[in-house]
């Protein structure tokens, strides 16, 4: 009895000991992990890691849904949103949106994309009154996301994945949408939108950053088409894309989505129409993608072979029947005259003050890419100025070419201001690379006949010459400031030469540049018709850019000895390379003696080369005196 009731009392301890170690096991456990792994598993989402975030998985798993999802996804998602409530249920519509978004990109099926817009939508405008989630809750922004991606996806890519608007009704899994595209909405500055491209398809290289502008809408950039019509009074950077977004606006999308009949009107914006769309009572931002559509612009431009070109030809005009421009009553592009040197990133803008951009030697406006893409992406910056370029043939005489920029500027504010009546482009900023630097400061000095009576030792009045090359002598040879001018800013600028352009090699290729044929008809009747009245008693050729900035030639020499104006800011930004002392260095193509003028309102000497408009202690000293322009021409309170 004992040893039985022994080995019974022992049985029973080693069951009990089997049942508290089943019991007592615990199956949830945490252990310490790489903080940055715990952040992407809480933060991933279906946009960043191709899977569900937790959030929506949580639905599934709390409704018991989770292994019929993977079984059965379309079912699932119809069975959610029977259950849907008409107002609030916030966690089911943010798991639908994504969900469906999820399915989309398994399937490859178009209606789910519009299925994760609309949810997405009627989470983030549930309509006057109704609440959404609060801004800090994560699926806020990531339902902004999926609407944006889902409007894309859903509206038909086409060949080359390009996205194609079109009206018309288009079947969805639990009814349809109807879809309005009005006409007027592909239209921009007297121009057409087409051939639309989706920015989160693009990988953008060359520029020092990408910058997008977060808000609701998908973020396209779309190439021009010139429609019928007057011509515009603008002439676009060749090859221009504008950045626009199209956003979806839909028609009270919680009883739509209960109905089956989904109704959406697309409002197309560009960022110099308005960066905000009204919905529900309150202004909310739009998304833009700036940086990947001016990439999209530079990536094919003629400009890039015009740098050379232009150099060496003083006629050569890479944008001839590629865009149209000038007004009613002034030449087509292809009989324009060559001084119409002015090209735009988009329309003309009131109130916003000019910034104009003008390159240098062999260059092109193109050069300037990230400081554009600096500037317009800075929000204080873009609600006050305005980009402006100058493209001219660098080879030709220095004076010439800034004859040519002053009547460009000259008649653009005529254009647009005739009246007189904007205050803010008659505050223009005018900045210049290496010889742009020079035709910026021949648009803020008052020259009397200084740079004539390097020429001539008469008036140009007595010159023996017809009326044309007089004025053409008049324009390259006489300046005074240009009442619009508000300040300059002198980069990398040979204020007294460049001793790159006294090498041997330089006068040899100056002998290969050819002039425009006007300046060969100057030549010829001051040779044939004026020698003895001239200071130069032979004369085979005039002068080109690089003789000019050779040290030592008698127009750079008269040109240094010109202050700017009075009442004109100026300020000079100066590359040198390498470590030593500023004062003694150069930035390969121009000494730091010879950039260095006196009277200036600051100086900033940055480390670098000649080709110093990609340094970004450039763009932010820019960005600087800009803010200070703005400060000082603030409009009265």
């Amino acid at each position: 009895m004992a040893v039985t009731a022994r080995r019974t009392r022992a049985g029973a301890a080693a069951v009990l000991a089997l049942l508290l170690a089943g019991c007592l096991s615990i199956p949830v456990r945490v252990e310490r992990s790489d903080p940055r792994a715990v952040q992407r598993e809480i933060t991933a989402n279906v946009l960043t890691s191709g899977w569900p975030s937790d959030r929506s998985l949580q639905v599934l798993e709390r409704l018991g849904l989770g292994a019929r999802f993977e079984r059965d996804p379309a079912g699932t998602l119809a069975l959610l949103h029977e259950q849907l409530g008409e107002t609030g249920d916030h966690r089911r519509l943010s798991a639908l949106a994504e969900l469906s978004f999820y399915h989309a990109d398994r399937t490859r099926d178009a209606r789910y994309y519009f299925m994760a817009a609309a949810y997405a939508y009627a989470l983030l405008f549930p309509g006057e009154g109704e609440e959404t989630l609060d801004p800090s809750d994560p699926r806020l922004r990531l339902a902004y996301d999926l609407y944006n991606r889902g409007i894309t996806q859903a509206m038909r890519p086409g060949k080359n994945g390009e996205v194609v608007f079109r009206s018309g009704t288009y079947a969805l899994p639990i009814g349809e949408v109807e879809i309005e595209v009005p006409d007027e909405e592909l239209g921009w500055a007297g121009q057409r939108m087409r051939s639309f491209v989706a920015a989160a398809d693009l990988s953008v290289t060359g520029l020092r950053n990408r910058y997008r502008r977060t808000g609701i809408g998908a973020a396209l950039s779309a190439e021009l088409e010139t429609e019928p019509g007057p011509p515009l009074p603008e002439r676009y950077f060749p090859g221009l894309r504008v950045p626009a977004t199209i956003f979806l606006r839909f028609e009270d999308p919680r009883r739509a989505l209960k109905t089956g009949h989904l109704h959406g009107r697309a409002e197309i914006y560009t960022p110099d129409e308005s960066i905000t769309v009204t919905v529900d009572g309150r202004d909310v931002p739009v998304e833009f993608e700036t940086s990947s559509a001016l990439a999209s612009s530079l990536a094919e431009s003629p400009l890039w072979d015009f740098e050379l070109k232009g150099f060496f030809s003083g006629t050569f005009r890479p944008l001839a029947n590629i865009v149209k421009t000038a007004v009613v009553g002034q030449p087509s592009i292809t009989e324009q005259s060559e001084d119409e040197g002015l090209l735009f990133l988009q329309p003309y803008r009131r109130g916003h003050i000019p910034v104009v951009l003008v390159h240098g030697t062999a260059s092109s406006p193109a050069r300037w890419a990230n400081i554009v893409n600096e500037l317009t992406n800075e929000r204080v910056l873009w609600e006050r100025y305005q980009i402006w370029l100058f493209l001219y043939n660098t080879g030709n005489p220095i004076g010439y070419s800034a004859g040519m920029l002053r009547r460009s500027l000259e008649r653009a504010v005529e254009r647009f201001d005739p009246q007189d009546t904007d205050p803010a482009l008659h505050r223009m900023v005018v900045i210049g690379h290496s010889q742009g630097g020079l035709l910026a400061k021949l648009t803020a000095v008052d020259s009397g006949t200084h740079l004539w009576d390097q020429v001539a030792k008469v008036p140009l009045d007595e010159l023996d010459i017809s009326e044309p090359v007089r004025e053409t002598l008049r324009m390259s040879s006489f300046f005074t400031p240009e009442p619009f001018v508000g300040r300059v800013i002198f980069l990398c600028t040979p204020q007294r030469g460049s001793y790159l352009a006294s090498f041997s090699l330089a006068g040899m290729v100056s002998d290969f540049v050819a002039l425009p044929s006007n300046l060969t008809q100057v030549l010829g009747e001051l040779v044939l018709r004026n020698q003895d009245r001239l200071i130069m008693r032979s004369m085979a050729r005039l002068p080109t850019s690089i003789d000019n900035m050779t040290p030592g030639n008698p127009f750079i020499k008269a040109l240094a000895e010109l202050p700017v104006a009075p009442g004109i800011p100026a300020h000079s930004i100066i590359a040198v390379r390498g470590k030593g002392i500023p004062q003694l260095g150069d930035d390969g193509v121009v000494s730091y003696e010879s950039a260095h003028i006196d009277g200036v309102e600051s100086e900033l000497v940055v480390r670098g080369s000649h080709s110093a408009q990609d340094l970004p202690a450039v763009s932010e000293e820019i960005r600087r005196i800009l803010l200070v322009h703005a400060a000082a021409n603030a409009a009265p309170q």
